[in-house]
């Protein structure tokens, strides 16, 4: 009989004699020569180490041979910065060599953020300095801190004066991380006389930098006039510094790689005592002059007035004083020359009677003026109430009687009106070298169609023909109008720097003859007509006056014009005229344009006499009367 407890421990020494066995069996089975482990495994591994040994080797060899170079370069760089140097802003000179637009020293304040221990303080202390208000430091310092590298210096004021420099000088030693930066900043000695001329430069923006990859913080450009238009010319080149750092980007040393290059000096053909004399001629009132010589298109006065000062600009214009300039009701900004556009008044009336005669009109064939022209319900006036009587060319424009023009402009029609203008250079820019220049405009049936919707009337034709209505030109396009009167038909391009060629951008479709015809008209009507105001026996001299309605002709009871006093500022005629004189072989076209000033031969005719006086010299036989005074009525002579 066998135990249980016999039958357990047989069973257990049988299950462990059962195991020995087995590892007895794999050990014989490891140790036999005759075992091999699986081929196609030990092949793989082998082909992934040698593949990965040679991207390895391919690796090394692309960075250390292929890109060798350019890792070098990039460890140089960590090592060396490149530093701009500022090259000072060409300067702007008159046709005598007279400076208009100049450059001078200025301190900046900049800030390394990296070396500044404690930037609020130090900004409270660069508010103290310089009494801007520390909102606006800290605006300054926020928006353009990431603009600049690590321990590149960050400009925070453009333009400190001397006596605060030295101040700073004294103190700047305790405040770590604070620089002051010697720069050019740009001067404009003349002020308000060539600033619409000039413009301004102010500190580029975002988007000028982004734009041109040759602007960095802090430089300047132009923004207005020829510092934009001539803006490549006059910029100059920056010149470069390497600059040695350490592993912590701190300036351990500086080596001059290239010379700044000044912008080049620009010579103008404007006349720094002529430009006074125009300007002290216009009194303050509104308005603009344009001095041109009709062979060359050189011009030698450009006026606006009122006008700003643009040094405003260029040193950072305040807040405050640019809501002065922008909410002025005269509009100081404005250029009037070019950027504002007027009704011409009997100015125009020099094109009419050019395009007539191309056309075939006798210019002995008379009308009779008796003071008004009815059409349909509508009564369009002569500014001299009781007509002129009969009026052939000559004498319609000698007396600038409008009743002529309304009869030979509705004659012609405004397809022909409109044909002849734009060929004679209106409605389109002159090219001239200033920036935002309007174009003006010669009305046309399809324009009124577009704009209104409405189809042309003849009444309207009666109003273009007088230079009124929708007809809008600029005070340079009168002028190179009648620069082609006098040149032979050359539309010329008004040119503002000296050494420019002679350009002409079209031709004035008349012949020699009828170029000559009108020439003589202006001179008789300066020697005796509307415009005698400019006339002088040591000249030869001609002229055109004009009066411009801002709004319909107003009447009082009993068919009474109303007086300009009785009318507000901005309902009052512009006062207009265009003239031409030769002296000594030199001679020059004059164009005034006066705003709501009435009427052209009583406002505009004095101011050119006034420029012809520093042009030719005063009139030996000028009788010594005061000049007229403006005339009270609206509807005044032209």
């Amino acid at each position: 009989m066998i135990r249980k407890t016999d039958t357990t421990s047989l069973l257990a020494h049988k299950d462990k004699n059962a195991h020995k066995g087995i590892r007895s069996w794999l050990k014989i089975q490891v140790e036999s020569e005759g075992y091999q482990p699986p081929r196609a495994g030990a092949i793989l591994l082998q082909v992934m180490v040698g593949l990965l040994f040679f991207v390895l080797v391919v690796r090394f060899w692309y960075l250390q041979v292929h890109r060798g170079e350019e890792f070098a370069r990039q460890a140089q760089d960590n090592r060396l910065r490149i530093e701009r140097i500022f090259a000072p802003r060409g300067r702007i000179l008159d046709d005598k060599g007279k400076v208009l637009a100049d450059n001078r020293t200025a301190y900046g304040l900049s800030i390394v953020r990296e070396d500044c221990h404690d930037i609020p303080a130090t900004l409270a202390q660069i508010s103290e300095w310089s009494g801007i208000p520390l909102q606006q430091v800290w605006d300054k310092f926020r928006q353009d801190r990431f603009k600049v590298k690590p321990f590149e210096p960050l400009l925070l004021i453009t333009d400190i004066d001397f006596d605060l420099v030295a101040r700073i000088e004294s103190e700047i030693h305790e405040w770590p991380g604070l620089e002051i930066v010697v720069r050019t900043k740009r001067s404009y000695p003349e002020r308000e006389l060539f600033a619409h001329v000039l413009g301004y430069v102010a500190e580029a923006n975002e988007q000028e930098m982004a734009a041109d990859s040759a602007l960095a913080m802090g430089d300047l450009v132009g923004k207005q006039g020829l510092e934009l238009e001539l803006e490549k010319q006059l910029r100059g080149r920056k010149g470069l510094y390497d600059v040695e750092v350490d592993a912590h980007a701190r300036v351990l040393g500086k080596t001059l790689r290239e010379e700044p290059r000044g912008g080049h000096e620009i010579h103008l053909s404007l006349d720094d005592d002529l430009q006074k004399a125009a300007w002290d001629a216009l009194g303050g009132e509104a308005g603009c002059v344009v001095v041109m010589e009709p062979d060359s298109g050189k011009l030698r006065a450009l006026v606006t007035s009122p006008a700003y000062d643009n040094n405003l600009f260029a040193a950072g214009i305040s807040q405050r004083d640019w809501d002065a300039l922008r909410t002025n009701n005269r509009f100081p900004l404005q250029n009037r020359v070019i950027q504002s556009v007027y009704p011409p008044g009997s100015v125009w009336k020099l094109v009419m009677a050019t395009m007539l005669l191309e056309k075939g009109v006798n210019p002995r064939e008379s009308v009779f003026c008796p003071g008004q022209v009815k059409l349909g319900n509508q009564i369009f006036r002569c500014w001299k109430k009781g007509g002129h009587g009969s009026e052939d060319m000559v004498h319609s424009l000698i007396d600038s009687c409008d009743v002529y023009y309304y009869l030979m402009g509705d004659r012609m029609g405004i397809d022909k009106i409109e044909e002849f203008a734009k060929a004679c250079g209106f409605g389109r820019p002159t090219g001239i070298d200033l920036p935002h220049e309007k174009s003006g405009l010669v009305p046309s049936r399809d324009w009124k169609r577009r704009r209104f919707g409405r189809p042309w009337t003849r009444g309207e034709t009666y109003n273009i023909s007088i230079g009124q209505g929708y007809t809008l030109v600029t005070p340079v396009q009168v002028a190179v109008f009648v620069s082609a009167l006098l040149n032979g038909g050359d539309l010329l391009k008004p040119q503002l720097v000296d050494d420019a060629t002679r350009e002409v951008r079209g031709r004035v479709p008349a012949k020699p003859e009828t170029l000559n015809f009108v020439v003589e008209a202006m001179r008789r009507t300066a020697n005796g007509g509307t415009a005698k105001v400019v006339g002088r026996k040591d000249a030869d001299m001609g002229g055109k006056t004009g009066t411009a309605q801002v709004v319909k002709l107003k009447m009082a009871a009993g068919d009474r014009r109303l007086k300009m006093s009785e009318m507000e500022y901005a309902q009052r005629d512009h006062a207009w005229i265009a003239t031409w004189g030769v002296k000594d072989g030199k001679s020059y076209v004059v164009i005034v344009m006066v705003e709501h000033g009435g009427g052209g031969s009583s406002v505009a005719g004095p101011v050119a006499r006034k420029i012809y006086e520093h042009l030719f010299g005063p009139d030996p036989n000028a009788p010594m009367l005061a000049l007229p005074q403006p005339t009270p009525v609206s509807g005044h002579p032209e």
